[in-house]
Formats: structure tokens, sequence, C-alpha cells
């Protein structure tokens, strides 16, 4: 059963084809990767799920339903935290519902879900990058959220902390059963996280692979299995020219 129902006849910004056909259904609680060259569209495609995109041909169906503008039920983290530096780590988590939300019980819950507990009162100069990126992941999820949009929000911390977030992210997945669509250009994460691959051709973007990562979780890096899936994925990046 389709829980998100994308369906992008055509995005253009001016003459340029951004993206053209591109259909996609993501199954309730699944976590699927969007790969492929820089400019083919992932972020933009993401942008169109999210509302924050309305000049386009097309639908996005949540549910059954076709979403027309920014909702609740689709929470976005981009590649940059991009909390409000006035604010404390409470007041942006909570920031959806103002003020009052910084003693809210949800809050301490979801500081302790991203390793934060204790930083409630901190401003985000006070803060690491992962650390950071990790508020914007607690941020994400405070509305409840059926679906989970992340645009490389791993790609400007380091890779020790990249992996660290990558666990993180795993663990949200598996206790709230949340929908991801992830937008990354590293293979590896892709494979480590998904239960499917999405490679997205360039010029103009659309779907032209669609990889199941048939492999149970929670996964172990650098195993064989893994490493096969990770093979298949560059296969088809290398078929679409994308590397």
């Amino acid at each position: 059963m389709s829980h998100l129902i994308i369906q992008i006849a055509k995005k253009k910004f001016a003459d340029k084809i951004v993206l053209e056909n591109a259909h996609l259904a993501v199954a309730p609680g699944e976590v699927v990767s969007l790969i492929g060259a820089s400019g083919c569209g992932k972020s933009t495609l993401l942008r169109i799920v999210s509302g924050l995109e309305h000049e386009y041909s097309g639908n996005v169906q949540l549910d059954g339903v076709k979403l027309s503008g920014v909702t609740r039920n689709i929470g976005f983290i981009f590649q940059e935290p991009r909390l409000f530096p006035w604010l404390n780590v409470a007041d942006n988590i909570s920031f959806d519902i103002g003020k009052v939300g910084h003693d809210d019980v949800r809050v301490a819950e979801l500081l302790s879900e991203v390793g934060l507990t204790g930083f409630d009162q901190a401003l985000p100069k006070q803060l690491s990058g992962g650390q950071a990126q990790r508020v914007a992941i607690a941020r994400g999820l405070y509305t409840h959220p059926k679906v989970l949009l992340l645009d490389e929000p791993f790609s400007a911390v380091d890779a020790f902390t990249r992996i660290r977030l990558q666990d993180l992210l795993a663990n949200i997945a598996k206790v709230h059963g949340i929908t991801i669509l992830l937008v990354t250009h590293d293979v590896d994460e892709a494979v480590f996280l998904s239960d499917r691959v999405v490679v997205i051709g360039n010029q103009p973007g659309t779907v032209v692979s669609d990889i199941k990562i048939d492999l149970p979780k929670p996964r172990e890096r650098e195993t064989q299995s893994l490493l096969a899936q990770r093979a298949i994925v560059f296969d088809a990046l290398h078929a679409a020219h994308v590397v």
C-alpha cells in the first residue's frame, strides 16, 4: 500500500526542465534514499513534496489526500541546521507552537532521544555542528510528522559525527516507524539506511533505477552483504552516467 505518492510530470526553472516524469511511491515506514548527480533535481523534488515549491505540473498525495502547501504531517531537515540563533535549543525545537512550547514534556523526550539531555537552555552558537543537526532532527520530529524529508543532512559534519548521526537516524526510523525520504550523495549512507535506493538521472531528472536493499535491520557496516548491495547501486549509477 502506497503512503506517499509523488507524480511530477514537469518542473521547470525558467526554460530549463529540471524534473520530468518523476514518479515515486513510498510505503508507510519505508526509508528511501534519492541519489544522483548534482543538479539532477533531487532537492527540488523534496521541496515539492514539502510544499515549499508550488510551480510544477503533477501532484503529491499523502494517504490519498492531495497536498497543496506546507503541512505539519511532513517534516523537513535541511543540509544546514537552520536554527534561530536568538532562541535556545528548547525554543528552537518547539518553535512550531511558539514560546509556550519550551516547557513541553515532548521537548525533553526528544532531547533525550537525540542525545542532548541538559542542552535545553543552550544557544545554537554553543553547539557543535553535529549537536546543531541533532536539534534540527528533534525539531523535525516535534510535530509528529508522518513523513520526514532530509536533504543531505550530514554532509557538513566530519566523518565520525556523520556515522553517529546515521545511527541516530536509523534508530529514529525504527522507533517512530516514520516514512523517510533522504537525499544523499553518499552511496554507503544510502545502502546502510535505506529500504530502497532510487537513482535519479540527469537533464531532466527522472527515476532511472529503483533498487530494493533487502537486508535485515539493524545493519552493520562493511559486511559482505552490504558491500554487495553497494556494488549494485554503483552499477546503476554508472548505467545512468552519474559516475
